[in-house]
């Protein structure tokens, strides 16, 4: 086995050129950047006709982001973003690694290699075997490889011995079969991509709504009086969701932007589906912009409900929506004692902000009824994320401003159907509900213990408790925290898997032996013995839609993601009583299991095939409370941030750059923030670099502290950034390494990949 294969991006500088940041974000620099994308991956004919179909009715469902599509007219060719265009051209790109690729690079010589330059490998075009003690991928056969699997998995003392990893870009059907043939197989370890990212907000949303999902759809942004948006990154991350903002602010709404770092994109933007408006001033989206410190939004909006209760108290009824409060919540005398508990002067110098600028927010929830709270990872990977999102809830439940158009929770989910993975039970943890459905339709005994997530995964490799891991999809590696450590988890492994299209990071670090499984795009058709096929996916809103390819496949020999799932657990569950292989080659037989075993799917195949697609039950969108604890909703008490910082330390949060999607790496431009052709750049404070003695572009080294262990990060570059005093900014993956493993949040176990506590040492 490689032992010494490299799990980090090697240290590597790339010639780093800083250019002023422009004024607006979008336009038609990001057309332009789109389409030179596209031309290079897959040229100018074919990527046109890959982006008329992309987000359209009758297309195929962007890879990316899990941002909605317009229920009624969406744009004829340019229904999609400039990231969501660099992804469908990385799936469908003319490079192909095939095995002779693999024969003449050994998985050392390509664990040298960039993230990027991996990525831009190519094509994965056939299964590929790693034997034990060799170093060089080996072409296998499908029955063999399913062969390997199922005797792996069969010889394990236990199946809790095995974890099945799931990505958020896995169809409906693929996560349905997934899911039934782990827990036919015999366990609940199906730790998912959510568990790193919105786990925190399933956490705090069911236990204050109801429901882990939001309540919003994309049309209340047009009623919305308020617009609060924290811990996101919209230009970069989901830039459609900026024309959402812009309809907010044509109808009259305002906008409150609460973040560390100025993004461009929630500054000005320039709508890229109007021409007229690619030039000229663009349209300001910020009214308030809040500049917080990270991980002091807690004290924020605890200072915000203060301020909303001294109003009250001084003027009853001018406020509270009492009447709302009155009939559908609980626990208010609760929530304001403790509001008492604290004072302003405690709180305020954790946010970094002036009272004057939270004041000015608070006089504009004051005067709001119809407020929508978008959030993202800036909220939910800390110690104490679930307070965070927990922290939201109750000013909005205070203004009654939940279950009304223009009004709701708005958590923006980032993989395309990370949610629909969750909803079809890609989780360790589904209700007993769900799991007595499962026994009802499939007539086996499906375990009820809890199973691992990603954080418990993990640890359960690394000690020895785990000896197979799967993945459907994903960089595992790259994408999780502690990378040393991950990739000593998975070194002791008997067996690795993965399920993918592209060559990534993690297919170097293996177990024992390792395949490489080939999957279908979504660009690409789906065609079974039963004929061609369509998927369907679930965006962040609760929408489920169709998703059908028209491209060719890239090799003969892949596979759909369903009829791998299929051909594991037919070589696996010998004596199942599915017939895996029937469900495979015919998607509307697995939704009709759907349809018999979740609630909310009624005549799913009917509804299927509804261009546009239909709405899930979402019941704290209809103001119906009834599923949490209490019958009601909830009010919450919730703490701020417990870090204390030594002299010369600084909180390091993790963040993508432009030219990048989760863990794939379009470029190494990072435009919105002036950063162009590297991505091992630490942006700091300037006083703080005055402090500690730093230039700019010194060459450092990043040191994590936790539990009086250490953990470094070499060869990073300095960048004189607005950032708040004391706060640092990195980009992932190269930074994971100094996310602790046993840094978590608590209740949702996500990593604290906002929060890592550092020193910078210049070299």
């Amino acid at each position: 086995m490689s032992k010494n294969t490299n799990a980090q991006p090697p240290e590597k500088l790339t010639g780093i050129k800083l250019k002023d940041i422009p004024d607006s974000a979008v336009g038609f620099k990001a057309i332009t950047s789109a389409l030179k994308h596209v031309t290079k991956e897959v040229g100018l004919v074919k990527g046109i006709g890959l982006l008329k179909n992309l987000n359209q009715k009758d297309g195929f469902d962007c890879p990316g982001c899990a941002w909605p599509d317009p229920d009624a007219k969406r744009a004829f060719l340019a229904e999609y973003c400039e990231n969501g265009a660099k992804a469908v051209a990385e799936e469908a790109t003319k490079d192909k690694v095939s095995p002779l690729f693999f024969a003449t690079h050994s998985v050392n010589e390509l664990s040298k290699l960039s993230d990027y330059e991996i990525g831009k490998s190519g094509r994965i075009t056939q299964p590929m075997y790693l034997p034990e003690g060799k170093d060089n991928y080996e072409e296998i056969s499908w029955e063999n490889a399913f062969s390997i699997i199922g005797q792996e998995l069969n010889a394990l003392q236990s199946p809790d011995e095995a974890i099945f990893y799931t990505s958020g870009r896995t169809s409906n059907e693929a996560a349905y079969l997934y899911q039934l043939f782990v827990r036919h197989y015999g366990t609940n370890n199906l730790p998912d991509c959510s568990n790193m990212c919105h786990e925190s907000s399933g956490s705090a949303l069911s236990e204050t709504l109801g429901i882990g999902k939001g309540s919003v759809t994309l049309e209340d942004f047009n009623h919305a009086d308020l617009v609060i948006v924290m811990g996101q990154n919209p230009g970069t991350n989901h830039p459609r969701m900026l024309t959402a903002l812009g309809e907010t602010k044509n109808n009259g709404g305002k906008i409150i932007t609460v973040n560390p770092l100025p993004e461009v994109g929630l500054l000005n933007y320039k709508d890229p589906q109007d021409p007229l408006k690619w030039v000229g001033s663009g349209q300001d989206l910020t009214d308030l912009f809040l500049q917080v410190k990270i991980n002091g939004d807690v004290a924020l909006l605890k200072i915000i409900l203060k301020l909303m209760k001294e109003k009250e108290v001084a003027s009853p009824n001018s406020v509270f929506n009492h009447e709302f409060i009155n009939s559908k919540t609980e626990g208010l005398d609760a929530l304001l004692n403790d509001l008492d508990t604290f004072s302003i002067e405690e709180l305020l110098p954790q946010t970094g902000l002036t009272l004057e600028e939270i004041e000015k927010a608070t006089e504009l929830i004051i005067n709001n009824d119809k407020i929508i709270i978008c959030w993202a990872m800036g909220l939910t990977q800390h110690k104490n994320a679930v307070d965070n999102i927990r922290e939201l809830v109750n000013i909005l439940l205070l203004k009654g401003s939940i279950g009304k158009k223009g009004a709701g929770t708005c958590p923006v989910r980032g993989h395309s159907n990370v949610q629909g993975d969750r909803t079809m039970g890609i989780w360790e943890k589904m209700p007993d509900s769900f799991i007595d459905n499962l026994e009802k339709e499939f007539s086996f005994k499906a375990p009820r213990k809890h199973g691992y997530d990603v954080v418990n995964s993990i640890e359960a490799m690394h000690k020895g408790k785990a000896k197979v891991f799967i993945g459907m999809g994903g960089n595992f590696v790259s994408a999780t925290p502690d990378t040393e450590y991950t990739a000593d988890a998975l070194r002791n492994c008997n067996l690795t898997v993965h399920i993918s299209t592209k060559l990534n990071r993690s297919h170097l670090i293996h177990g024992k032996q390792a395949l490489i499984l080939p999957c279908l795009g979504r660009s690409e058709k789906d065609i079974t013995a039963n004929g061609e096929q369509f998927i369907t996916v679930e965006n962040s809103m609760g929408v489920v839609h169709q998703s059908k390819g028209h491209l060719k496949p890239h090799s003969p020999f892949l596979l759909s993601e369903t009829a791998i799932v299929a051909g594991m657990a037919t070589a696996t569950l010998v004596n199942s009583n599915v017939n895996w292989t029937k469900l495979a080659s015919d998607y509307d037989l697995i939704r009709n299991k759907i349809e018999a075993t979740i609630p909310g799917f009624d005549n799913y195949n009917e509804k299927a095939r509804i261009k546009g697609g239909f709405y899930l039950p979402n019941n704290a969108r209809d103001n119906n409370f009834s599923p949490t604890a209490t019958g009601k909703a909830n009010f919450t008490l919730n703490q701020p941030s417990d870090l204390n910082l030594n002299k010369n330390e600084f909180i390091m949060m993790t963040i993508r750059t432009h030219d990048q999607y989760n863990t794939t790496i379009y470029g190494l431009n990072d435009r919105y923030r002036g950063v162009l052709n590297e991505r091992r750049i630490v942006f700091m404070n300037e006083e703080d670099m005055k402090e500690n003695n730093l230039n700019q572009l010194d060459l450092v080294d990043l040191v994590s502290h936790f539990n009086n262990q250490k953990r470094i990060a070499k060869g990073f570059l300095v960048v004189k950034y607005d950032i708040p005093k004391q706060c640092t900014a990195t980009y992932f993956p190269e930074a994971n390494v100094l996310v602790p493993i046993k840094s978590v949040a608590r209740k949702s176990n996500t990593p604290t990949s906002k929060t890592v506590i550092i020193t910078v040492e210049k070299r």
